[in-house]
């Protein structure tokens, strides 16, 4: 597909030097690498730029990933090694988790798939660069995107020394590379493996929260999408015609445990929960949203994601704050999670604000402890029921049934009149001030 570009002038700070400035001793380079054409192109030009390159490559549960054959394309691009890292369980624990614990979910529909994953990969390419005294890092995320600011500002709170290297930026390589045909006739010139099979009309960005489906054909914000692009779900018609229930526990907030109550699975390691999470969500069509949302750099656009084991467990620690978090303390986390959210997605995990805003919804989740039954059903997750040691919910003093609070607690009725009528003084003051000026 066509690639937009918009042009950054890069500071002096990363100017890239040429091999014939460079010393003996060349500088390194960590670069995030996917094997694929561009990270590929990119590679290979940073070596003729006089860069010691050292590809990194984070396994963050991409689908059906060759990890041996994305290392050796990358030693055969010029890569010093290619290192692979499995970052799974620490992106379900440290990240995915900490999104659930506040119900994280971007203008009220996107949960934060992509860039939950940006942080978890920068950290790690940090230590990579501090291990192999590198003091370049380099990304191929384009000039028009949200990944170049989450990796950037994840990279540089980690490593303030650090010189960024974003070639969809630089001037030379944008000249150079105005669009796919030119990636690969460079392929050709250097001998760089080109993947033969025919490339999908959109991009794909994939990990074991979610997979995202932009660019291309789903620019044009009105075109209908194949069903075969989806990875991660069955679509909600071909989904199975008999339902299941699954019943997953919580502790302080984090899935602790999950039972199918219709076959008998049981997962208790907190990535094995979350990859069942995904399996049993996207069988049942759970999960699939196409949105136009707003990107951090000030441009609008278009993505398809599928989210199945996440919104399975955003939907049941909900429910589970309704019975065991205090009205006043969800008032103040759901703020708090809108800017958990905001921090997210605009590329500030590391920043002293998200330490703030995470170790308050820690304190918050301290009786979120419960078990929540949920029923999976063409697309649709549908509470069953919930069960907490630690509820505020008590049957007595909700019942229509009884007059008063129950044994347990001092509730009269009659004590509704005087709360109502001081809590509508400053209402009937305001109406009276519409009628004095007419109702302007």
């Amino acid at each position: 597909g066509s690639r937009c570009i918009l042009i950054f002038q890069l500071p002096k700070l990363v100017t890239l030097p040429t091999i014939k400035t460079m010393s003996e001793s060349k500088p390194k380079c960590v670069l995030a690498y996917s094997g694929g054409l561009d990270t590929s192109v990119i590679l290979t030009w940073l070596c003729e730029k006089g860069f010691d390159v050292i590809a990194f490559c984070a396994d963050v549960g991409q689908h059906h990933e060759d990890f041996e054959a994305v290392k050796a394309k990358a030693v055969a691009c010029g890569a010093l090694k290619c290192v692979v890292t499995d970052l799974r369980h620490e992106f379900v624990t440290d990240y995915v988790f900490e999104a659930v614990k506040c119900n994280a979910i971007y203008e009220s529909r996107y949960l934060l798939g992509t860039s939950i994953a940006r942080p978890c990969i920068a950290k790690e390419m940090v230590r990579i660069a501090n291990e192999e005294g590198a003091t370049y890092l380099g990304h191929g995320a384009t000039g028009k995107g949200n990944d170049q600011v989450r990796f950037e500002m994840c990279a540089q709170a980690l490593m303030p020394q650090a010189q960024m290297i974003a070639p969809w930026r630089d001037a030379e390589f944008i000249e150079s590379f105005k669009g796919r045909k030119d990636l690969l006739a460079y392929c050709v010139k250097h001998n760089i493996p080109v993947d033969a099979k025919p490339k999908a009309n959109y991009s794909i960005d994939e990990n074991l929260y979610h997979t995202s489906y932009e660019s291309g054909m789903l620019e044009d914000a009105n075109c209908t999408y194949d069903e075969s692009m989806f990875k991660m779900t069955a679509s909600p018609q071909n989904a199975p015609d008999q339902s299941e229930t699954v019943a997953i526990e919580f502790k302080a907030g984090v899935p602790v445990k999950i039972t199918n109550q219709s076959d008998g699975t049981v997962k208790t390691d907190p990535l094995e929960i979350f990859l069942y999470c995904n399996e049993i969500g996207g069988k049942h069509g759970i999960g699939r949203i196409d949105i136009v949302e707003n990107r951090f750099v000030g441009i609008k656009s278009r993505g398809v994601y599928e989210t199945p084991g996440g919104t399975l467990l955003r939907e049941a620690h909900l429910d589970l704050e309704g019975v065991c978090m205090d009205r006043e303390v969800k008032r103040i986390t759901e703020g708090m999670s809108a800017e958990f959210t905001r921090l997210c997605y605009n590329g500030f995990w590391f920043a002293p604000e998200m330490d703030l805003i995470r170790h308050s919804i820690d304190y918050s989740q301290r009786d979120v402890e419960g078990v929540v039954k949920i029923e999976l059903y063409k697309g649709n997750c549908i509470i069953r029921g919930r069960d907490s040691k630690t509820s505020l919910y008590h049957a007595d003093l909700a019942s229509m049934d009884i007059e008063h609070g129950g044994e347990a607690f001092d509730y009269n009725p009659a004590d509704a009149q005087g709360f109502i009528r001081i809590n509508a003084t400053r209402l009937k003051t305001y109406a009276a001030l519409r009628a004095k000026t007419g109702g302007n």
